[in-house]
């Protein structure tokens, strides 16, 4: 045909149209690339075309919204499942945790007593007292911590108590045929606390944070020289006085000051953690215990002995939700001294305890923690169990 265009021309204007765009495609580039679409019968279309389109260029990624929150300050230690009394992570400035608690212990224990002397080792010439005392205890809290700035926190923690005790025994020198049960019980608010704690460091990824603390125990519960005792002074040696409180104490009845440093090790996936304190008893002047019939029996300046306590454990996160930790607990107590003589039958104390603990976040601000503990000398509760429910606001 005479007007019909040589294919060897278009295939030369295509080529220099095609070396043009791509000469000015490196030189300047677009702000943002067209947005092209697909036709169902596979045209292809500008953004003006009324048919259905299938698109195919997306926005520049620039132009894309972040999604989520920025992670947290590395300088604010890793949260791990709470088995301890203290807490490792602070509170973050401005706000509240309020966390209600529940805590139950159990433990039962045998004691023998030998009111009398010996002739031979194998000759008792007296009284033998064999008693077995178990004991519960069950304690409500509401615990209240504020940050005060982002290293530095506050504290207060006011209990509510009940106890129970039953003591069964049997004096084996009298005739006896049966088993005889002493019950006691008590209820009321416990010792208020009050505490600090303060993040001595930065910390981060592979460097431990240290957390001081101090804590104030006040004896605003019940004391136990307040009850009253099932024994007199004229009836001390008659075996019909058990000696045992009529009610049983909801607090210590003496205060006292703890220091404490928390020491919290991150080392993916797990977190170390583990502390020491030092608790002082303070003495009291004057102390008289009251017995029946309204009596008292005076006693004197009596001043506990100090407090030694060391922990370690392990966190380890399960996923973004849950969390169980790994811990041992351990305390030593001193000699109690009256008027200033260490009393007879004072002994140091032992309290070791293996913890086991479990957390679950139900939403962002408040969590479900329960921690599980076994007593591993005669001195410490068989068991303890206790949950804590912590919400932020």
């Amino acid at each position: 045909m005479a007007n019909s265009i040589p294919a060897a021309a278009v295939c030369a204007v295509l080529g220099s149209l095609l070396l043009a765009g791509s000469t000015w495609a490196q030189t300047s580039p677009p702000a943002s690339p067209p947005a092209l679409r697909l036709d169902l019968d596979g045209t292809l279309q500008g953004e003006d075309s009324p048919r259905n389109p299938i698109w195919l260029a997306q926005a520049p990624a620039q132009d894309i919204a972040p999604v989520g929150q920025p992670p947290q300050s590395q300088s604010r230690p890793p949260e791990v499942a709470p088995i301890f009394e203290q807490p490792g992570v602070l509170t973050p400035p401005g706000q509240t945790v309020l966390e209600p608690s529940l805590q139950y212990s159990y433990s039962s224990s045998n004691r023998v007593a030998l009111v009398g002397y010996t002739v031979i080792p194998a000759l008792l010439i007296g009284l033998v007292d064999v008693r077995e005392v178990k004991r519960s205890s069950t304690t409500g809290a509401l615990t209240a911590r504020y940050g005060l700035t982002r290293r530095l926190e506050i504290e207060g923690r006011l209990p509510y108590t009940y106890r129970s005790d039953s003591t069964v025994s049997r004096d084996i020198a009298n005739p006896s045929s049966s088993d005889r049960v002493f019950d006691a019980d008590g209820i009321g608010i416990g010792d208020v606390e009050l505490a600090a704690r303060y993040q001595i460091n930065e910390g981060g990824p592979s460097r431990p944070y240290y957390i001081g603390s101090l804590r104030l125990k006040t004896r605003t519960g019940r004391d136990p020289f307040e009850v009253v005792t099932d024994c007199i002074t004229a009836c001390v040696g008659n075996a019909s006085g058990s000696g045992l409180p009529l009610t049983l104490p909801t607090g210590s009845g003496f205060n006292s000051v703890q220091l404490g440093l928390t020491v919290l090790y991150p080392s993916d996936p797990a977190v170390f953690f583990g502390g020491i304190n030092y608790t002082h008893q303070m003495g009291r002047d004057g102390v008289s215990r009251r017995v029946l019939n309204n009596e008292e029996e005076y006693i004197g300046t009596i001043t506990p002995g100090a407090a030694v306590g060391f922990n370690v454990g392990m966190g380890l996160a399960i996923n973004e939700k849950s969390s169980f930790s790994l811990g041992y607990d351990h305390v030593s107590i001193g000699r109690t001294e009256v008027n200033g003589q260490v009393q007879a039958g004072s002994v140091r104390t032992q309290l070791a305890t293996l913890l086991l603990g479990y957390s679950y976040r139900l939403n962002p601000r408040t969590a479900l923690n329960l921690s599980i503990g076994a007593g591993l000398t005669r001195d410490t509760p068989d068991l303890s169990l206790t949950l804590r429910m912590p919400t932020s606001f």
